[in-house]
């Protein structure tokens, strides 16, 4: 969680009936007032005669001194029947604290109470809101069911108050940038999206069914169509899929779209939006242009199109120097059409073997058949592979790979989709455990020239890698009809320290090339009219190019806070199990409800 440091004093005009100011407002300009303030007790403190109140808001925490020179006795009673979480108004002058505590926002002064108003009284606490230092969170599940209170805490507020700040600032962006902010429905039809819909049953039309938006991208594209060249929406997604840690059934994304754009209009955009967000959130700066890496390179350097850059370590093709040097499991995966590829770790032969015996269980676990190992030390070769590197393999190891004296290769045998998972989690895992991540330093990606076209492992049918209206790079019906895994795609995403943030593309808003990837995916012409047709005619009327981007919002504030759970940045999240502790959802129906919708559970 980030340092409470990083906390703003809030300026805004916060004054009503019950306070002159939030508590967090008060500094040392205050001193010698009277003022009203009003908040949670978040702690109380007995020093035998003195008491002192903690009192919270939206705003921070306040000192309340009760002392009987200054407070009068029905203050003093009050106190000392006060609850966590009581809400109470206070009434006294603030005074210059004895002895500051510079961890508060208000840690100069303290309010001397005269006072005190028990507004609402707390019964005992299901979890605790003030946790102190030492000791650990409540289980999430207990707090996700006490979110309420859960909500409170200092380190939530600043996480949704982050939120807030994003959001404003991509609103200000877009806006300054000539956007218009649409809302697209929420009750639509199902299109094909990667993921499953959400059904909602419709009660006027019998045995018919609307579904929830998997995210607003039909509906961006005619308000393209319309006229409406620059729209952007803080969109709320829903999809039915199965749940990670990242991962929500409901979850939020900044949605952009624009017309009479190539791609690097789009990736100005998206830059400089993130820009402003950074600035306003954080205080900090995004440098720009971002740094650009195409689908296959980055497979063919890290294993992955989600590299961290911060990792100087890349992968490398072992094939040449370790085949036919009498180790029979990379001669047999070559055989196979596989290749040997690996990584030298510079300064990696400190590791154990216990820690290296771990990695090759990471290996398997992403579906490689196993790691094998080489330490460079200045007494020779150590690892399964030390026995048949002779002179000639070890110069070679040397001069074309870079290994030196120290160092650790971490080498896969298998086809690329094998080998690049469990080189990819490798290179992660042993960057954190050898402190090799520059922590200092950000680094923005864009990759770019995505396939159009994925190869389904069950029917060898294609799947559309992003989704089924982006455009290629070759807009040719007949080599997407013949040929659709050859075909590349205007598609990028933006990556931030190793972490997807972003994805979009460049629209197809040719309708016979649509059809052409609607039809690649095996569906046919009725289906393709009947799911899309009213997309395609929006697009017989003068369409113009576009395309557009969507960050993931949630996953982004996660970042920003410093948190590895999109749940800490959420209001209402659910389980991983897509239930919601709090409210008890899903819930069963009443039969009659049902009934009158024409759905039977018998």
């Amino acid at each position: 969680m980030p340092s409470r440091s990083r906390e703003k004093r809030e300026t805004v005009d916060l004054q009503t009936a019950y306070r002159d100011a939030g508590c967090g407002q008060l500094d040392a300009s205050w001193v010698e007032r009277e003022v009203n303030v009003s908040g949670w007790v978040h702690r109380r403190r007995d020093l035998g005669g003195l008491f002192f109140v903690d009192l919270r808001d939206r705003t921070g925490i306040l000192q309340l001194s009760f002392g009987p020179e200054w407070s009068d006795q029905t203050a003093i009673d009050l106190v000392e029947q006060l609850n966590p979480e009581d809400v109470i108004r206070a009434t006294g002058i603030v005074c210059q604290r004895p002895d500051p505590n510079l961890e508060m926002l208000t840690g100069e002064v303290e309010l001397q109470v005269k006072t005190v108003e028990r507004l609402a009284v707390s019964d005992p606490l299901p979890i605790l809101v003030y946790q102190p230092p030492d000791e650990d969170l409540p289980s999430e599940e207990l707090r996700l069911r006490h979110r309420v209170l859960d909500l409170r805490r200092p380190e939530m507020q600043h996480n949704l108050r982050m939120r807030h700040l994003a959001t404003s600032a991509t609103r200000a962006s877009l806006a300054e940038q000539g956007f218009v902010e649409i809302e697209t429905p929420m009750l639509t039809r199902q299109t094909p999206e990667g993921a499953r819909d959400y059904l909602v049953p419709s009660r006027t039309h019998n045995r018919q069914f609307y579904a929830l938006p998997q995210s607003p991208q039909l509906y961006k594209q005619l308000l393209i169509c319309g006229g409406f060249d620059r729209y952007f929406q803080i969109a709320k997604c829903l999809r039915d899929e199965d749940l990670r840690a990242d991962r929500q059934p409901e979850f939020t994304q900044i949605d952009v779209e624009m017309a009479f754009v190539d791609q690097d209009d789009v990736f100005k955009v998206a830059e400089t939006m993130l820009q402003r967000i950074w600035h306003d959130s954080l205080g900090s700066s995004v440098s720009t242009p971002f740094e650009r890496l195409p689908h296959a390179e980055a497979l063919e350097r890290f294993g992955t199109d989600k590299p961290d850059l911060r990792i100087s370590w890349e992968l490398d093709d072992f094939t040449h120097t370790l085949t036919d040097i009498g180790f029979g499991i990379f001669d047999a995966a070559v055989a196979a059409d596989g290749r040997v590829r690996g990584m030298v770790v510079k300064g990696g032969a400190v590791l154990s073997r216990s820690r290296i015996d771990h990695y090759d269980e990471l290996a398997q676990e992403v579906g490689a058949k196993g790691v094998i190992w080489l330490k460079r030390a200045e007494s020779g070769w150590s690892g399964p592979l030390a026995k048949v590197v002779g002179e000639e393999t070890s110069a070679e190891l040397e001069s074309a790979h870079g290994v030196k004296e120290g160092d650790l290769v971490f080498l896969v045998a298998g086809h690329d989709e094998e080998t690049a998972p469990a080189l990819d989690v490798i290179r992660r895992r042993v960057a954190r455990e050898l402190d090799a991540i520059d922590e200092n330093q950000d680094r923005w990606l864009w990759i770019t020239e995505f396939p159009l076209f994925h190869k389904d492992p069950e029917t060898g049918l294609p799947v559309h890698a992003q989704h089924a209206f982006t455009m290629p790079v070759d807009p040719d019906p007949k080599r997407i009809h013949e040929d659709p895994f050859s075909v590349t795609a205007l598609a990028y995403d933006i990556v931030y320290n190793g972490m997807e943030f972003a994805s979009g593309s460049i629209r197809c808003h040719f309708p016979e090339v649509q059809r052409a990837i609607l039809a690649a995916t095996g569906l046919s012409d009725e289906e393709i009219e009947a799911r899309f047709g009213f997309l395609l005619e929006a697009f017989r009327y003068g369409v113009p190019p576009h395309g557009g981007f969507a960050v993931g919002l949630d996953r982004l504030i996660a970042v920003m806070v410093g948190s590895s759970s999109i749940r800490d940045v959420i209001a209402f999240p659910k389980t991983a199990a897509a239930r919601g502790l709090l409210e008890q959802s899903p819930s069963e129906v009443d039969p009659a409800e049902l009934a009158e919708l024409g759905i039977s559970l018998d």
